[in-house]
């Protein structure tokens, strides 16, 4: 079973920013969108680009190397050249801190 993995103090992590933080092996993009944060694979689906330099727009976030949309929410890949989702992460605030977790395999 996976542990919560610090990303960030909560009074640290403004809106509208991005950080990468490994969990479990697995590089992690965590976002602050307008103060709730969604998390996914740093790894475009389509050319493994790493996604926390990608526009934000609303709930998704587009790679900055061909522009595929991917949802925040559900990792659901919204446009082409990318078909297949990234995986999504759990996210909360707790202490003050971001904090994220693979729950994958439970």
């Amino acid at each position: 079973m996976s542990e919560w993995i610090d990303v960030a103090p909560a009074d640290e992590f403004k809106p509208g920013t991005c950080r990468t933080v490994d969990v479990d092996g697995v590089q992690v993009a965590v976002f602050n969108v307008g103060g709730s944060y969604y998390a996914v694979e740093d790894m475009c689906s389509h050319e493994s680009e790493p996604l926390c330099g990608g526009d934000v727009e609303g709930e998704e976030v587009v790679c900055p190397r061909h522009g595929a949309h991917f949802s925040l929410t559900t990792g659901a890949a919204l446009s082409p050249p990318a078909y297949d989702p990234v995986a999504i992460f759990p996210v909360r605030v707790a202490g003050g801190r971001v904090q994220v977790k693979d729950d994958r395999w439970e």
